[in-house]
């Protein structure tokens, strides 16, 4: 008789099960540190090359740093950190992708390797010279303004001295600012405490924007797992994609403390904690208006299903003068009054050629002269039209729906008000993603959609804001390089990579073109 060192179990034995889960769990595991290895790459490479075309305040020390001097005042330096900034922009997009195909059906565990591909992506980028953009020294100069007793809602920072050696664009010379009166404490806490020392400020602006990112890694699994949607794929859509990244870390935009907040606001009143939600988002405006339109929503989950229409009244009215008592209160210490008011009332001029309403007015401007119409002033009225249309979505979306998608509503209408407007920055349609993600992008022409607009803004990204200095001869102007760059990698994301092509393409090119034969060859009429 032979015996067992361990008695049998049945394969449908949960023990069974789960020991048979252990080794695919492993690989699953195995695959998705493979593409977070090389995001972090790709991270890395932004990081050197941002030394040599990011943006540095002339008035920091970095710029008489012998290395710094050699990547941004030699040809060499200036091309190599254009390729390495270009390529490691669209390698980490490449991951990304990587990351969502390697952890296939969002089983357990899966949060925390996204999680995981977070903070590996984002540490290079915390230290990295700020690309994309350089709003964030605008923000020193507006600390400053506070510090010397200004006004900033009334001035631009050119009235301070030696304003431009701290790498303010030129753009914010004369403007106001348009951040709420918290954000405005904070850059004057941020210059008080540097004293204005463009490096260190930096650094803590995007220790801010960090406190943002954790709170969306934070609220917005819970938020998703509200609404029925896996926590762990709505972080990899909306915190994990590059352009998030890059975006709130490496440009170190106070949008990611507005998002942030507002997401955890929103899931305090999902979870009917609706005081704590108005005060979040109260304080999500408090750093950038943008998010008043949330309120609405936030009144009617307050509310209740199947409330009536003088209960919402009843409370929408609790709700704004509860959040407007705290701003207004807010406003007091610095004598700021309501001036940030004025980023809503009068928003800011002209439009940028991508946006639906900016490209389309272009269009409707060409044909319009073209018959020899106003075309300039048929494309005002084409923008304005968009402009009242994104109002009419956002009301109709609050009176009319289920009580239970009230989240998805909101994202709806704050992402009808942000791609109907004239202007659209890169980083505004990552206002919209949490929420859209926390109530559900499906794996069709949803997520394509997301995949066509990340990437079409990190391409953009890559040959937008280059810092070169003006006496550096390039064979090739450093823009045209990185395009061109973003733009191979991009076919070979489409094309070429036998991994990515499938996310929007089914089939390979070949059969692909075999297909588009055949089609064509069927539509042609018979001989004779």
């Amino acid at each position: 008789m032979t015996t067992s060192s361990s008695p049998s179990r049945p394969a449908g034995s949960p023990l069974a099960s789960k020991q048979a889960r252990w080794p695919a769990a492993t690989a699953q595991k195995r695959r998705a540190y493979v593409a977070i290895c090389q995001g972090f790459v790709g991270s890395l490479m932004m990081f050197v090359g941002s030394i040599g075309i990011g943006w540095i305040a002339s008035g920091s020390p970095m710029v008489r740093q012998l290395v710094v001097i050699a990547m941004r005042a030699e040809r060499w330096g200036v091309t190599l950190s254009t390729i390495l900034l270009t390529v490691g922009a669209m390698l980490l997009m490449r991951s990304w992708l990587r990351l969502g195909q390697r952890l296939g059906d969002w089983g357990d565990g899966t949060r925390r390797q996204v999680m995981a591909a977070i903070g590996a992506w984002s540490l290079p980028l915390l230290f990295a010279v700020p690309i994309y953009s350089r709003d964030v020294y605008a923000y020193i100069g507006q600390g400053r303004l506070l510090m010397e007793g200004r006004d900033p809602y009334a001035e631009g920072i050119s009235v301070l001295n030696n304003w431009f050696s701290l790498g303010a664009d030129p753009a914010w010379a004369e403007a106001r600012t348009p951040y709420g009166p918290y954000f405005l404490w904070l850059e004057q806490a941020v210059v008080a405490i540097t004293g204005a020392q463009p490096d260190m400020s930096v650094l803590l602006f995007r220790l801010l924007a960090v406190a943002g990112v954790l709170l969306c890694v934070l609220y917005l699994p819970r938020l998703a797992e509200l609404h029925g949607i896996n926590g762990a794929r709505a972080l990899w859509i909306a915190v994990a994609n590059p352009l998030f990244l890059i975006s709130f870390i490496a440009s170190a935009h106070n949008d990611a403390l507005m998002v942030g907040l507002a997401v955890a606001g929103t899931y305090m009143a999902a979870t009917r904690r609706y005081v704590r939600g108005v005060l979040l988002v109260t304080a999500s405006i408090g750093i950038k208006p943008a998010t008043v339109l949330l309120l609405p929503f936030i009144a009617l989950m307050w509310a209740g299903a199947g409330a009536s229409w003088l209960r919402r009244l009843g409370v929408a009215a609790a709700t704004a003068a509860l959040s407007l008592a705290v701003l207004v209160l807010s406003g007091i210490p610095h004598g700021l009054g309501l001036g940030w008011t004025w980023a809503i009332m009068d928003p800011t001029p002209g439009y940028t050629g991508y946006s639906p309403s900016g490209f389309l007015g272009q269009q409707v401007e060409f044909f319009g002269s073209v018959l020899g119409l106003p075309g300039a002033a048929m494309a005002d009225v084409f923008r304005t039209a968009l402009k009242w249309t994104a109002v009419g979505l956002v009301l109709l979306l609050l009176l009319r729906g289920e009580h239970s998608r009230l989240v998805r509503r909101m994202a709806l209408a704050f992402a009808a008000v942000v791609l109907l407007s004239p202007i659209i920055q890169p980083w505004y349609i990552l206002w919209i993603i949490p929420f859209l993600a926390a109530t559900g992008i499906r794996d069709d022409w949803q997520i394509r959609c997301l995949y066509v607009g990340v990437t079409f803004f990190v391409v953009f990204g890559a040959q937008d804001q280059l810092s070169v200095w003006s006496f550096v001869e390039l064979p090739v102007n450093a823009s045209s390089l990185a395009f061109a760059i973003a733009l191979l990698f991009t076919c070979y994301l489409l094309v070429l990579d036998v991994h990515t092509r499938t996310l929007l393409i089914q089939g390979k090119p070949a059969d692909l073109m075999r297909r588009g034969f055949r089609r064509i060859l069927r539509r042609q009429p018979d001989a004779g």
